[in-house]
């Protein structure tokens, strides 16, 4: 994949720093992780949920914890044998451990996360403070100002 020079978008933005370095990191190979597969889906204005197939976790096998703007998902099994006097033959359900994650925009929390017929469901909200919302700044008109010209007089 060819390299973007950001340098441009550098001298005419401030504070974008963390949306460039993110942009520059997709770029790079992430190792081909696709464990778990999972989707993300807009389910309102500004609601969201990530799913993830976990079959074969339990809730205390998953942790899920948000720091700053990454939400972090791991899962990992303990030692399980296939039963008493049982063999495994075939293993096609994984049960590997994994991590996953993910880049939550500014003011994205979560809002809750469940685990149902072996999908787990998170959902983050995006709740922009009031003090960041736009507001309409109102233009006063300033009292006129008298500007005397000085003119030079000889007599």
């Amino acid at each position: 994949m060819r390299h973007v020079d950001f340098s441009s978008l550098h001298r005419s933005t401030v504070g974008f720093d963390r949306l460039f370095n993110m942009l520059d990191g997709l770029g790079q190979p992430d190792g081909g992780t696709t464990y778990p597969p999972y989707n993300i889906e807009r389910t309102g204005e500004d609601a969201y949920r990530i799913s993830m197939a976990v079959a074969g976790f339990s809730e205390t096998e998953i942790s899920i914890e948000a720091h700053r703007n990454v939400l972090t998902v791991k899962g990992e099994r303990g030692n399980e044998s296939a039963g008493e006097g049982s063999e495994l033959l075939y293993r096609g359900i994984a049960s590997r451990a994994f991590e996953r994650r993910f880049q939550l925009a500014d003011h994205v929390e979560v809002v809750g996360a469940n685990l149902k017929n072996g999908l787990l469901h998170i959902d983050l909200k995006r709740n922009i403070p009031e003090e960041h919302k736009p507001r309409k700044i109102e233009i006063s008109a300033a009292p006129a100002q008298a500007k005397q010209i000085e003119a030079n007089t000889v007599n």
